[in-house]
């Protein structure tokens, strides 16, 4: 797999929806020796695990990138939070309301997933900031789609359209994300509500999740239009829906970090929220060395995982910067997804990337087996 350009291939290579005009690569530069160990470190990452890997990876100081399937449209999955904040942040800068601006829950706000929000009542207050906090950092979708319903989904696509002309795809809501998928078994799931999201959820096994499906819409399991949930999520990620390049996002990231999406204030903040992410311990933070900081947001969905964001190694005079978006699929247990994310910032480690060139492998490894052994659930 050749080195990436700095930013994004010629649009008559990609392979997803979405990308059709033209780019140009910038004027090819020598590769340093930590490029080359790298991607040969993601070759491997690759070949040793069952989920498929995309990775791409770029230092900020150098501008120097490395792809491995990283020009390929990958499921985004709640990386597509990160937008989000960005379009309420922006929201804000505006004075279209402050982050201390109180909401009210809803019954019909209320998303299956991880965060506090599920648990307060209808009409409890929440203040925006609650909501994007408990949105990053716990990856909550009743506060995403809480947000998404404040700033409006067209600001949000808007606002990817402006920072990516190119590379991502239309973002839903995370409830939609539901009935899109569930759409695919029959029309009806147009139908599904917070509290169907819910009960679905709480389902032991796909073979429960059909028949509560088909209690909840009150039609026969036998008229779905495909066998299983398998079949109608993939069928939901083929439509290119939250989807996007992962060089393109990475450029998202960029934009964000260089400043250039948000004032300085809000820049600082959002970075510091993504670094206090809960989600993910297993994955990419998992392999990076001691001291390294990882301001990320993770995504997990059936048999799709992603882990994305900057990693900042404190140094004298200038922090080392590197931004990674990496993403699998393919494998239902996420555990095994987990451990190839991991590998993958092992891999970034053992490159040489975060120290100046020098390769590290036994303190790469050893940071990695020692998270491992600490939570070896991968949770």
């Amino acid at each position: 797999m050749p080195l990436a350009a700095p930013w994004l291939a010629a649009a008559a290579l990609a392979t997803g929806p979405g990308w059709a005009q033209n780019t140009t690569y910038p004027p090819l530069t020598p590769q340093p020796a930590w490029a080359e160990r790298l991607q040969a470190e993601l070759a491997a990452v690759a070949t040793r695990h069952t989920a498929g890997v995309g990775v791409y990876v770029r230092d900020l100081e150098s501008g120097v990138s490395v792809s491995h399937r990283g020009d390929e449209f990958w499921y985004l999955a709640s990386s597509v939070k990160v937008p989000v904040a960005l379009a309420v942040l922006r929201a804000v800068e505006r004075g279209d309301f402050t982050l201390d601006t109180p909401l009210r829950v809803r019954a019909s706000d209320y998303v299956d997933g991880a965060g506090a929000t599920n648990a307060r009542p209808v009409g409890a207050p929440v203040s925006v900031r609650f909501l994007l906090e408990q949105m990053i950092i716990y990856s909550d979708n009743t506060a995403s789609d809480m947000l998404i319903d404040l700033v409006g989904l067209h600001a949000v696509n808007a606002l990817v359209a402006q920072v990516v002309p190119l590379g991502i795809e239309r973002i839903t809501t995370l409830a939609d994300v539901r009935r899109h998928a569930y759409g695919y078994l029959t029309s009806e799931a147009a139908h599904l509500t917070g509290h169907d999201f819910l009960v679905l959820k709480q389902q032991r096994n796909d073979a429960e999740r059909l028949q509560a499906l088909a209690r909840l819409l009150r039609v026969p399991a036998a008229s779905f239009q495909v066998a299983s949930v398998g079949d109608a999520f993939e069928a939901y990620y083929a439509s290119g829906l939250n989807s996007g390049r992962l060089d393109a996002y990475a450029h998202l990231l960029q934009q964000l970090v260089d400043g250039k999406v948000l004032n300085a204030t809000h820049t600082s903040y959002l970075l510091r929220v993504m670094e206090r992410v809960q989600t993910g311990t297993q994955r990419i933070r998992a392999g990076l060395p001691a001291g390294a900081r990882f301001a990320h947001k993770t995504g997990t969905q059936r048999a799709r995982t992603c882990d994305s964001g900057l990693i900042t190694v404190p140094r004298l005079g200038r922090d080392k910067r590197v931004i990674v978006v990496a993403c699998t699929r393919g494998e239902l247990l996420v555990a095994r997804s987990d451990r190839a994310l991991r590998d993958v910032g092992t891999a970034i480690c053992k490159s040489g990337l975060l120290t100046d060139g020098k390769p590290d492998g036994p303190m790469c490894l050893a940071a990695a087996h020692a998270v491992y052994r600490a939570e070896p659930d991968d949770r």
